[in-house]
């Protein structure tokens, strides 16, 4: 009797628990399934005002209406964008706390200083959100009005430019150090907390050069002069400008996408969800004008191709900063 009961007794446990495992399966995909159903965070890392804001924006926007729940954005600046990355790398994988970022923080300061998070298994990628089309940007009172004006002036005082960047570490910042290296020419690195602030002291004069999307309304207003673009191909927006692989300067583009990211550990359903909702709001004709706008580009990608992706691009620019001798001051 007390065998039988014994066993009995195991069988019960043992059923038990299988249920509650199965218990627990469906409550995580029920939760998958009912996301969102509070606010989402969007950190963004880097000060407000910068590309990554003016792109950051409008999807937050657009995620809240698809998604009838609001996507809040977060700015945390500083560190050539680590710290706000770094917040998300050690935030709960719920599903409401996300990265909306530029390349750097992902595939090029990993490589440059030592960062308290690691680009490939800290995070799982959710989707592409834009591609920047931008170029080197100057203030008039330097006096030149072409690409090759530039660099004539550059190597004639070297030292004397200067290029304001979003920080130590950014895409921007990498664009400069490769022209640098490319032209053999000396035009000093200024990093700001964000590209804003940056901008406000180009269009005081204080700076002379900038390489980012936010200028652009200011080319436009005939207030700074757009000298090239870093970009495979001219753009529509900009067609009588060139790109730097036309002025003689191939593979020096230094590419600057944007993506958003997960903490690692997010549940698989609603990393799908949110890919399948950012490429449908993409293909809107409203999102692509507003996009343009911004001379933002709008490729799409599976969380997998992200994945390939930044492991290929992190390679490509561990070469160009080794073959560069290219460092945080």
């Amino acid at each position: 009797m007390r065998r039988r009961d014994f066993l009995k007794a195991a069988v019960a446990a043992a059923a038990g628990g299988l249920s509650a495992s199965i218990a627990s399966v469906s409550a995580a995909s029920a939760q998958a399934t009912a996301w969102p159903n509070k606010p989402v965070k969007l950190i963004l890392p880097y000060a407000p005002g910068g590309a990554t804001d003016l792109i950051g924006r409008p999807w937050a926007d657009k995620l809240s209406q698809a998604f009838g729940h609001p996507f809040i954005i977060e700015n945390r600046g500083g560190a050539g964008g680590m710290i706000g990355t770094e917040a998300v790398s050690k935030a709960p994988a719920d599903g409401y706390t996300f990265l909306l970022t530029p390349s750097a923080p992902l595939n090029i300061l990993p490589t440059l200083r030592q960062v308290p998070y690691d680009p490939l298994t800290s995070f799982t990628p959710v989707a592409r959100v834009g591609d920047l089309i931008s170029g080197f940007v100057i203030h008039p009172s330097v006096g030149v009005k072409t690409f090759a004006e530039m660099l004539d002036y550059a190597k004639k005082n070297p030292g004397k430019l200067t290029f304001g960047s979003a920080g130590l570490g950014t895409s921007t910042h990498m664009r400069v150090e490769m022209l640098n290296y490319r032209a053999k020419v000396e035009i000093l690195h200024v990093p700001y907390r964000g590209s804003a602030d940056a901008l406000n002291d180009l269009l005081a004069g204080s700076i002379h050069m900038m390489n980012e999307i936010n200028p652009l309304p200011h080319v436009r207003a005939g207030k700074l002069t757009l000298l090239n673009l870093n970009a495979s191909k001219r753009s529509s927006e900009w067609p009588g400008i060139p790109t730097l692989t036309e002025l003689g300067y191939p593979n020096s583009d230094v590419p600057s996408w944007y993506s958003i990211q997960a903490p690692a550990g997010t549940p698989t359903d609603i990393i799908q969800a949110f890919n399948t909702k950012v490429i449908e709001i993409g293909k809107t004709a409203d999102m692509q004008a507003t996009m343009t706008k911004l001379s933002v580009d709008l490729p799409f990608q599976t969380p997998a191709q992200m994945v390939e992706f930044l492991k290929n691009d992190i390679k490509a620019n561990q070469e160009v900063i080794k073959a560069a001798n290219i460092k945080l001051e």
